[in-house]
């Protein structure tokens, strides 16, 4: 196995965990007869500032734990491959950053569960992260992103889903989550390689010129014309002429 190898390995262990810990909790819930969404994010209450925290955990069922699950595994892979010195940071941030403005912004009696907030903010800070670096491989990473999650979109307009149960702000505020989160760690991680070329010379300096006077060389002193050597260096020189008559 070679070092890209391990590295993409290592990459999926954590994300791996964490998939795990959403399905045992899950599991547990059903096992238990007991309803923990209790403990999901209801706006505007001191009770649902716990939400902040455990909402993501939380699933409605197993549906949609599943469809949670892959792109979680997938884009939380990405991430700490492509950006891993801050890929933890960047994690736990979208996390608190979606779920607090969920709480501020969202309105309605619902209570909110699930990841997709934390899945959307993965997927908007890698796509917006490419175009800003504008790295090569970064940038072909914004394409696969688009092309595998670009109907993620869809999910933050409520009139698209009018009888389903969608909390479409986790998906807003993810989005903007990881916008400003590619903004902030612009410069920190993979960074477009900037070549510096030294400055041409002028082509006109490459060339010997025939007769071209050294700088350093001594000027020889111009001649006089005969005749013209008791002249004042106030006055003019007049040259002599000579004047030629033809019949």
């Amino acid at each position: 196995m070679n070092e890209d190898q391990r590295k993409i390995y290592r990459s999926l262990i954590l994300p791996g965990v964490f998939v795990i810990i959403l399905w045992l909790v899950k599991i547990f819930e059903i096992t238990a007869h007991t309803d923990l969404s209790v403990y999901g994010l209801e706006p505007l209450t001191r009770r649902g500032l716990l939400g902040v925290l455990t909402c993501p955990l939380l699933h409605a069922d197993f549906s949609h734990l599943f469809a949670n699950s892959i792109p979680l595994f997938f884009l939380g892979g990405l991430l700490i491959y492509f950006y891993r010195e801050i890929s933890l940071r960047v994690f736990c941030l979208t996390w608190l950053l979606t779920g607090f403005w969920v709480w501020c912004f969202a309105r309605g009696e619902g209570v909110h569960i699930g990841a997709s907030g934390i899945v959307y903010g993965l997927a908007s800070f890698l796509f917006f992260s490419g175009i800003i670096r504008r790295e090569t491989k970064l940038m072909a990473l914004t394409l696969l992103i688009a092309f595998l999650y670009g109907g993620l979109v869809w999910g933050i307009f409520p009139q698209f889903f009018p009888q389903q149960h969608i909390s479409w702000e986790s998906h807003v505020m993810g989005l903007l989550a990881g916008l400003i989160l590619a903004i902030y760690y612009r410069k920190i991680g993979t960074q477009r390689k900037i070549y510096e070329w030294e400055d041409e010379e002028d082509d006109g300096d490459d060339y010997y010129m025939e007769g071209a006077e050294d700088e350093n060389q001594e000027k020889p002193k111009p001649q006089i014309p005969d005749g013209l050597e008791d002249v004042p260096d106030d006055q003019p020189a007049i040259p002599p002429f000579r004047y030629t008559y033809k019949q």
